[in-house]
């Protein structure tokens, strides 16, 4: 019999304008405690249906609650992190398995995703951007133009790049972690567990952006979620008023090195949060056996998580990139 309190079914909302246009997918609780983006979309979808917005053309699907158990919850994840190893699968074992496959072909169907996060720590809203241009085997892609003026007109100026293939190295380094036990761990170690949703809208031959909105409960995360959907929609046409204008000169971070926490007794030297700066040689962490971490190169910390689970991420280190988002 089935758990009558577990979510069986994920709710996706779709407005059709009545002109062609693009098909744009926005996601909120990806993780189940980044509600921003839950209020974001419900607010957009209130608009919608008392005609205080018009959608002019294409369409535009809502999922406030892209995680339902997770979001029930009010915890990052339901059984494993939805947004690793995004992928259909012929023989589901959790419940974002099954989620996915609800999922993954619905972002297929759609050309543009933007997908709405938080992050525990303080810090400043960013965006999340896809590769350059290229013909690669890890994430080949060919509308970095586009997906750059989407990520300008949302409104933050800092923009972070680089995130599959520095979990790719992540991956090489995790392969020897004696720490990687469970199922979530050991899926940790397949280099597929590095992709998320704008990860898979890619593959699929659309583009999206990952917007971190915020620290969780900073009651400007969902301002911040809200006005970046409102720009979307005027950016790709789709409302009658016209998008905020981007931002003149963006702020691009490359991401260059992520770090497992390896032990529950691992520790920070000191409360972090994202994009603090790091200069070569600081003291960024301690191992339960006493090693220290410290940065190799001038740089930034980001996702600094000081309750990691061992044999995952405990933190990324990034530099400045040569990347110009014009």
């Amino acid at each position: 019999m089935a758990d009558p309190s577990r979510p069986t079914a994920l709710r996706s909302i779709t407005f059709h304008g009545l002109e062609p246009g693009p098909r744009l997918i926005v996601l909120g609780a990806v993780h189940g405690n980044e509600t921003c983006g839950t209020q974001a979309a419900e607010r957009v979808h209130a608009e919608l249906e008392a005609r205080e917005r018009d959608l002019l053309r294409g369409s535009l699907t809502l999922v406030p609650r892209t995680n339902p158990l997770a979001y029930d919850l009010g915890q990052r994840m339901g059984e494993r992190n939805l947004n690793r190893n995004l992928r259909v699968t012929e023989d589901p074992q959790d419940f974002e398995d099954r989620i996915a496959n609800v999922l993954c072909p619905l972002l297929a169907a759609h050309d543009v995703l933007l997908d709405l996060h938080s992050f525990h720590t303080g810090g400043q809203p960013f965006i999340m951007l896809g590769p350059r241009n290229n013909e690669g085997s890890l994430e080949g892609f060919a509308q970095a133009r586009e997906e750059e003026a989407l990520a300008a007109c949302l409104g933050p100026r800092r923009m972070v790049e680089g995130w599959l293939d520095t979990y790719a190295r992540g991956v090489a380094a995790r392969m020897k972690n004696p720490n990687a036990s469970h199922r979530a761990q050991i899926l940790s170690t397949d280099p597929s567990y590095g992709i998320g949703t704008t990860e898979y809208m890619r593959s699929q031959g659309g583009y999206g952006v990952t917007l971190e909105c915020g620290q969780h409960d900073d009651p400007q995360a969902p301002v911040v979620a809200y006005n970046a959907i409102i720009n979307t929609l005027a950016h790709l046409g789709m409302l009658p008023e016209s998008a905020t204008p981007g931002q003149d000169d963006p702020e691009v971070l490359r991401l260059v090195e992520v770090i497992d926490r390896d032990h529950p007794d691992d520790r920070f030297a000191r409360e972090w949060k994202s994009f603090d700066p790091l200069e070569a040689g600081d003291l960024i962490g301690v191992r339960a056996d006493g090693t220290e971490v410290r940065a190799p190169e001038p740089g930034f910390i980001v996702f600094p998580n000081p309750n990691s689970l061992p044999g995952n991420e405990w933190f990324y280190r990034a530099e400045f990139s040569d990347r110009r988002v014009i």
